[in-house]
């Protein structure tokens, strides 16, 4: 398979093969969406959007967040609930109907499980939490320290813990399944029991390990059309072991097929029902935590684009800016500009653009001002401004309206 065949591959899997709705988009183009990447990360960055928002935006264009919102964190009967929050391939929103694959046994334990001392130790806490959560929930750990700590379930003169340690007993509990996230109110998350937000047959629904692995890698292999297996292992940070032998198992059942991409290193692995679109057209930006590039190794097998998140980098040392959108035209990486959305100002600011080598620049900068001001009108901002950084600001700064 040549490397242009695997590109196109993955970009139809990950649904850029698709024309962005005429319209307004609607719960049934949600729903498109995420049947191919099958999930959407969280992340508490919110310099320009909320991680969970933009990958949505990438694929449809300008939509209503309440899409997403309402399919999270809200539930009834004419629009039942679609995601829930769990460990994912980070934290993540992922399809209530995978909710079992998550406590298959198939994933290793996660950092959550470093809280196994505290519960152990302070087993009162842990049903003092449940009881607060039962009573008042949805609830933030905030809340319900105050509930513990002012005559709820425990009496204040035997409060012993601090914030960390109920925060702590909340996350493990939220790990282990018990609870989850009823709602959030901005990014704060709302516990609640998980058999009061996810529906008794999914609760009820028992998964052996080994069928989990294979249903997570199956999904994996959908999400990516054609991959490695530790890019299919990464999807959901499964074990290796485990990753490997649901992939064998997956190539015997005829699931997968072995392919060796040119110029890839490490054998490969097609999805069997994976299509091979004849071209890749359309534009999109894409934020750091889009499952098309978040594996960065992947990118630039499959991009030749070297691709780094710099938040931790003194400024000093940025290459190319703080939270980096790479722009996607016509199936390739030909660009990257560090955003922010001054919502104060109205502004969404062009902090620095670059271009990848032997890029027209002049394309290249009227499709992403295109780009950048239907981003601005979906995040209610007025006006794209560009700072004179990195080499295809000129020629952007030049278009943008």
């Amino acid at each position: 398979m040549s490397a242009d065949v695997a590109r196109r591959i993955a970009l139809g899997a990950q649904g850029f093969a698709d024309p962005r709705p005429a319209s307004s988009p609607t719960r049934r183009h949600l729903q498109r969406v995420l049947s191919r990447v099958r999930l959407l990360q969280l992340d508490s960055v919110n310099v320009a959007v909320r991680a969970h928002y933009m990958p949505v935006f990438s694929r449809l264009g300008g939509y209503e967040p309440s899409l997403v919102d309402e399919a999270a964190w809200s539930h009834s009967s004419r629009k039942p609930r679609l995601l829930v929050e769990y460990w994912a391939h980070e934290a993540s929103l992922v399809p209530v109907e995978d909710w079992p694959l998550f406590h298959s046994g198939a994933k290793r334990p996660g950092w959550w499980r470093n809280y196994t001392s505290t519960v152990e130790r302070e087993p009162q806490l842990v049903e003092d939490i449940l009881a607060v959560v039962k009573e008042l929930g949805p609830v933030g750990a905030g809340a319900i320290e105050k509930a513990l700590a002012g005559g709820g379930p425990r009496n204040k003169d035997h409060w012993g813990w601090n914030w960390s340690e109920v925060k702590k007993v909340c996350e493990y509990l939220f790990g282990s399944g018990a609870l989850t996230t009823g709602s959030r109110r901005g990014f704060e998350r709302l516990y609640d029991l998980t058999e009061r937000v996810l529906p008794p047959e999914v609760l009820a629904r028992r998964v052996p390990a080994e069928e989990g692995a294979r249903e997570l890698v199956t999904r994996a292999a959908t999400a990516l059309g054609v991959a490695t297996e530790p890019d299919l292992r990464d999807y959901y940070r499964l074990a290796p072991a485990r990753s490997q032998q649901a992939v064998r198992e997956l190539v015997e059942a005829g699931v997968l097929e072995p392919v060796q991409v040119q110029g890839w290193s490490a054998p490969a692995y097609r999805h069997t029902a994976a299509r091979v679109p004849r071209a890749i057209t359309g534009r999109a930006l894409l934020c750091p935590f889009d499952p098309l590039i978040w594996e960065r190794a992947r990118t630039e097998r499959i991009f030749d684009f070297h691709y780094r998140i710099e938040i931790y980098v003194p400024e000093a040392k940025r290459v190319h800016g703080y939270y980096v959108f790479p722009f996607l035209l016509d199936g390739r990486l030909v660009g990257r500009v560090d955003l922010k959305a001054d919502r104060a100002a109205g502004i969404l600011r062009v902090q620095s653009a670059h271009s990848e080598p032997d890029t027209d620049h002049g394309r290249v900068a009227v499709e992403l001002a295109a780009e950048l001001r239907h981003m601005a009108d979906w995040l209610r901002l007025d006006r794209v401004q560009v700072t004179p950084r990195g080499d295809l600001a000129p020629a952007l700064k030049a278009v943008v309206r």
